[in-house]
């Protein structure tokens, strides 16, 4: 690793000082060492002790070496795992960019932070739910993650839930798997946020929806779900379209929300018109279908104003 010059750190964050002292990071208030940072090849790596987790050290860490190494050169990179959003979270409250992924085993992270680059966090596109869930008494809204893999092979191999997916073919067990453990970095990413509908009143996984933030330059997303067949018709699925569109207008850059639907899935497109959404567009040969065929998609769309509506004429019935 290559030798850092000690450099005191003023604005520690969770207020408390670090310093650093070759690759150490030592407490400012009792010397204790903290964890390490440094860097490897040109990589900025760090480390930092299980006590010291989560209270901004990482975080102070990073902003701050990165902050006087850049006094010195152009450009520092970060590289992090998919399945370690803590320090994603890091390189992202420290200013970094991601820029994309390096390919090869294992795939890593790539994030950058140049000399000119404003300090402060990065910006995101899609922030944490607040609490971390969503509610509306009968449903909750949760992001998916690891845990989850077995409910998702589930739900994923239920007939009518692979033939509207998008291709209309099963999902193989590694695709489940990496979907699961990586849903958490594409959030953080700001291109997809993928949740778990719950049963609010037994904590059963009832099905997912998912959002994909498409076109952040226009405002544009689409939303897509899914549902266990033994809780369908009970309004699970318009009352979590709902919930999340309620949360992408109030708390994102997204005014338009879209969706799209078969047209013999009826049963999907009156989940999206009791949702508030309004049918749109009808889109010939839109998406691929079985056997190399492709398929139309009635496409629905819902914008901030609808719901606004919605609420001042008394809401939308899940009955």
């Amino acid at each position: 690793m290559d030798q850092n010059t000690e450099v005191r750190v003023e604005d520690a964050g969770a207020g408390s000082g670090v310093r650093f002292r070759g690759d150490a990071i030592i407490d400012e208030h009792t010397g204790k060492v903290l964890g390490r940072i440094g860097l490897e090849h040109g990589i900025l790596t760090f480390e930092v002790v299980p006590a010291a987790r989560r209270r901004g050290v990482a975080t102070a860490a990073v902003r701050e070496f990165s902050r006087a190494t850049l006094t010195r050169r152009d450009r520092l990179e970060m590289r992090t795992a998919w399945d370690n959003p803590a320090a994603q979270r890091v390189a992202l409250a420290a200013g970094y960019t991601r820029e994309g992924v390096r390919r090869g085993d294992p795939e890593l992270i790539v994030w950058s932070r140049l000399a000119g680059d404003p300090e402060g966090p990065a910006p995101r596109l899609l922030p944490d739910l607040p609490g971390g869930e969503l509610s509306d008494g009968v449903i909750t809204l949760r992001p998916l993650g690891e845990q989850d893999v077995d409910f998702y092979t589930e739900l994923h191999n239920v007939p009518d839930v692979i033939a509207t997916s998008v291709p209309p073919e099963p999902k193989p067990a590694a695709e489940i798997q990496r979907r699961c453990l990586r849903a958490q970095a594409h959030w953080l990413a700001g291109n997809r946020a993928d949740l778990v509908i719950l049963d609010t009143a037994t904590g059963a996984r009832a099905g997912e929806i998912d959002l994909y933030y498409q076109e952040p330059p226009t405002g544009q997303a689409m939303i897509g779900y899914s549902m266990l067949p033994a809780y369908r018709k009970r309004g699970f699925a318009s009352r979590a379209a709902q919930l999340l569109a309620l949360w992408a207008f109030a708390e994102t850059g997204i005014a338009r929300l879209i969706a799209g639907t078969l047209p013999t899935n009826a049963g999907s497109q009156r989940v999206l018109e009791k949702a508030g959404f309004t049918r749109e567009a009808y889109l010939r040969s839109r998406l691929p279908g079985p056997d190399g065929t492709r398929t139309d998609d009635v496409q629905f769309v819902l914008l901030a104003g609808d719901l606004l509506a919605q609420a001042s004429g008394g809401g939308t019935s899940h009955a």
